[in-house]
C-alpha cells in the first residue's frame, strides 16, 4: 500500500469510525461494559489504533514530503482540492497525536465505566482525534478547516458531556463561543490569502512573496482562540468541566496544539512579515508570563494544569516569533507527552478520592505510589529539569531567543528581547507552582476520607466511598506509564540525526545559555520548597498576599471582557430586538391590522341596507357633481 492511499487514511479511519459509533443507540445499563459501550469503545480504541499504525508506516516509507489531491469543487478560477501532504515533521505531530488518543481511548475505559452515554462519548474523541489529523495532514486551506472547525463542535460536544454538572453547558458554550470569535478573523484570512494568491494549495501558497500582513494577522486571530492565547485564553480553564480523558486530549493532542501547528506549517509566510511576528511575539510573552503567574494561585488541580498549558503555549508562540518553528514543534512534541501524562495522573487521583480541590489531597504519595511517581516525572518536564524532555525542548526555545536577540531573527530585536525576559521569568515561576501542586498533593498531612470528602468534588460520575485511596486499575495505570516514557525520554530525540534533520534542530548542547534556566529552575522550586518547610501544611500561594486572589481570579480578564465586550454585545442585540419589535414588527403588524380594517369597513359598506345604499350612492354623486362644477368654475 503506497503512501497516497495512506494519507487519506489517516484522518479517514478515525473519522469514519466515530461517524459509525454516533450511529450506536444509547446502552441499556450504560458504562464502557455495557454491550452498546463496549462496541463504541471498540470503534473509538480501533480508530486510534488504526491511526497510529498507518503514521508508523508512513513514518517508514516516507523519507521527503509526499503530496496527494484531487480537485474538489471550482470557484472560476479557485480551485478547492481534498489535498494531503506530509512530510517527517507533520508525521511526528500526527505520531503524537495518535498515541494521546489511543491512551485517552484505552484510559476512558476504566475512568467512565459507569457513563451512560459512554458510546457517543466514545465516537466523539474519534472524531476530534480525526479532526486534528486532518488539519496536520491538508495541503488545502478548505480542508484544514474543515477539520479545525469539526474540533470546535467536538470540543463544545464533550467539554458538556457531562450533563450533571451545572458548570459544564456554560463552559462548552464559552468555549465553542470564545474560539468562534477568533475563528471570524481565521475565516478571513484564509480567505483574503486564496484571493490575493489565486489558491488554496498550502504549498502553491508557500512559494509566494509578498503576502497581506492584514491577511496573517487575522488567522493569528483564529491561533489565538484555538490555542487558547490572550486576549481569547479565557475559555480553557473553566473547560476543566469536562471529563478529565478530554483535557487531556484538549491540552496535549488536539485544539491548543492546532492553533501552533497552523503557523508551523504556514511559517514561510510568517517569516516575510514582522509586523505580524511582533502582534505573535507579544501574544505568546503575555500569555506565557500570565498563565505561569495565575497557575500560581489555583487550588483546583486540573485548573493549575490548565493554567500551565495556557503558558506552555505561550512558549510555542513565542518561539514562533522569534523565527524557531523547530523549537516551537519540539516543545509541542514534549508537552503533549507530559501533559497528557499530568491530566490522567490528575485523573487517577480525582478518581481515588472524590475532589479536584488540593485542599482536601495530602500524604498520596504513600497511598498512590505510581502515580507519585508519574506525577514527579511529569511536573520535572513541565518545570524543565533535566534531563527530562521539557528541558531539552523549552531549551530550545530559550536559546532561540536569546540567539534572536542578536539580530539573528525575523522578528524585530525588542520583541526577541520580550519574549527572552518573559520565558526566563517562566521558568522560576513554573518551578514555583509545580512544586507547590507535588507538595500539597502528595506530602504533609494524610486527610481523612470521611472529613467533608466531597466538598469542591467538580466530577458528579463518581461517589467514591470513605477509604485510603489507591492506584489506578490496569486498564487506566497502563496509559499513565506508556506516556511516562515519552516525557522523560523524548528530549534525547534531539540527539537522534534523524529527529534533528525532520524538526530542522539545531543540534543539542550544553553550554552557558543554561546557567540561567537552571538557576531559576532551582529558585523557583527552592522558594516553594522553602516556604513548605517554614510553615508545613499551609498553601505556599500564602506568600502572594494580596496578589493570590488577583492571580487566583486569571487577572479577573473575564470580568473585564464581560464589561467591554459581553455586555455592549448584550446591549446592542437587546436594542437591535426592540427596533425589531416596536419598529419593524410594528410597521408589517400595523400595515396588516389598517388593511383588515379598511376591509372591515369596507365589507360592512357593502352590507347595508338598499335605502341606506340608495342615500350613499347619491350622496356620493351630489360630491362629484358638486367637485366637478367648482374645478370648472375655477378653470
Amino acid at each position: 500500500m503506497t503512501a497516497d492511499v495512506l494519507m487519506p487514511l489517516l484522518p479517514g479511519v478515525p473519522l469514519l469510525l466515530g461517524l459509525a459509533g454516533l450511529l450506536l443507540p444509547p446502552g441499556e445499563n450504560g458504562g464502557s461494559k455495557d454491550k452498546k459501550g463496549r462496541r463504541g469503545a471498540f470503534l473509538g480504541i480501533t480508530g486510534a489504533a488504526l491511526a497510529l499504525l498507518i503514521t508508523i508506516v508512513l513514518l517508514v516509507v516516507v523519507d521527503d514530503p509526499v503530496q496527494v489531491s484531487t480537485t474538489w469543487v471550482s470557484f472560476g478560477d479557485l480551485h478547492v482540492t481534498v489535498g494531503f501532504a506530509l512530510g517527517p515533521a507533520a508525521l511526528y505531530v500526527a505520531l503524537a497525536v495518535s498515541v494521546v488518543a489511543l491512551c485517552v481511548q484505552i484510559y476512558s475505559v476504566g475512568y467512565l465505566h459507569d457513563d451512560p452515554r459512554y458510546a457517543p462519548y466514545a465516537a466523539q474523541v474519534a472524531l476530534f482525534t480525526g479532526a486534528m489529523l486532518l488539519v496536520v495532514s491538508a495541503n488545502d486551506l478548505i480542508l484544514l478547516l474543515v477539520g479545525w472547525e469539526v474540533m470546535g463542535a467536538c470540543s463544545y460536544l464533550l467539554i458538556g458531556h457531562d450533563r450533571r454538572l451545572p458548570e459544564a453547558p456554560a463552559a462548552a458554550v464559552k468555549a465553542f463561543v470564545v474560539t468562534r470569535v477568533g475563528d471570524v478573523g481565521f475565516l478571513l484570512g484564509i480567505a483574503w490569502l486564496a484571493v490575493d494568491a489565486g489558491t488554496f494549495q498550502i504549498d502553491e501558497l508557500l512559494e509566494r512573496t509578498g503576502v497581506p500582513t492584514v491577511a496573517l494577522v487575522l488567522i493569528l486571530a483564529g491561533v489565538a482562540g484555538k490555542s487558547a492565547q490572550f486576549p481569547l485564553h479565557t475559555w480553557l480553564p473553566d473547560a476543566m468541566a469536562g471529563p478529565t480523558p478530554i483535557s487531556a486530549l484538549i491540552h496535549a493532542a488536539t485544539m491548543v496544539a492546532a492553533g501552533v501547528y497552523v503557523v508551523f506549517r504556514l511559517f514561510p509566510l510568517f517569516a516575510q512579515s514582522p509586523a505580524t511576528l511582533a502582534v505573535l511575539g507579544l501574544m505568546g510573552a503575555i500569555t506565557l508570563l500570565l498563565g505561569a503567574l495565575a497557575a500560581t494561585a489555583q487550588d483546583d488541580l486540573k485548573r493549575v494544569l490548565a493554567w500551565s498549558t495556557v503558558s506552555q503555549i505561550g512558549y510555542m508562540t513565542s518561539a514562533l516569533a522569534v523565527g524557531s518553528p523547530a523549537a516551537a514543534l519540539f516543545h509541542l512534541l514534549t508537552h503533549a507527552a507530559f501533559k497528557a501524562l499530568l491530566f490522567l495522573a490528575a485523573g487517577a487521583i480525582i478518581h481515588a478520592v472524590g475532589t479536584n480541590l488540593m485542599s482536601r489531597m495530602g500524604g498520596l504519595r504513600t497511598q498512590m505510589p505510581v502515580t507519585f511517581w508519574l506525577f514527579v516525572v511529569g511536573l520535572g518536564a513541565l518545570a524543565g529539569v533535566p534531563p527530562l524532555a521539557g528541558f531539552w525542548s523549552k531549551e530550545n526555545v530559550l536559546v532561540a531567543a536569546a540567539h534572536a536577540t542578536e539580530g539573528d531573527g525575523p522578528a524585530p530585536v525588542w520583541v526577541a528581547w520580550v519574549v527572552w525576559v518573559a520565558a526566563l521569568l517562566g521558568v522560576a515561576i513554573t518551578a514555583w507552582y509545580a512544586t507547590r501542586l507535588l507538595l500539597r498533593t502528595f506530602f504533609g498531612h494524610v486527610r481523612s476520607r470521611t472529613e467533608d470528602w466531597f466538598v469542591g468534588f467538580d466530577d458528579a460520575r463518581y461517589e467514591v466511598p470513605p477509604g485510603p485511596a489507591h492506584d489506578p486499575p490496569r486498564v487506566m495505570r497502563w496509559p499513565l506509564i506508556v506516556l511516562g516514557i515519552p516525557a522523560a525520554l523524548l528530549g534525547l530525540a534531539a540527539f537522534l540525526p534523524g529527529f534533528r534533520t525532520a524538526l530542522e534542530l539545531e543540534s543539542p548542547h550544553l553550554s552557558v545559555s543554561i546557567v540561567a534556566p537552571l538557576l531559576l529552575l532551582i529558585v523557583g522550586a527552592g522558594t516553594s520548597w522553602w516556604l513548605w518547610q517554614t510553615a508545613p501544611g499551609v498553601d505556599p500561594a500564602r506568600a502572594l498576599g494580596r496578589l493570590q486572589p488577583l492571580f487566583a481570579a486569571g487577572f479577573h480578564l473575564d470580568q473585564v471582557q464581560d464589561r467591554l465586550v459581553v455586555r455592549p454585545v448584550r446591549a446592542f442585540a437587546q436594542a437591535v430586538r426592540l427596533t425589531d419589535e416596536r419598529v419593524v414588527d410594528a410597521a408589517v403588524e400595523g400595515t396588516g391590522t389598517t388593511t383588515t380594517r379598511l376591509g372591515s369597513a369596507l365589507a360592512t359598506a357593502h352590507r347595508a341596507a338598499l335605502p341606506r345604499a340608495a342615500v350613499a350612492v347619491f350622496t356620493g354623486v351630489l360630491v362629484l357633481g358638486l367637485a366637478a362644477a367648482i374645478v370648472g368654475a375655477a378653470a
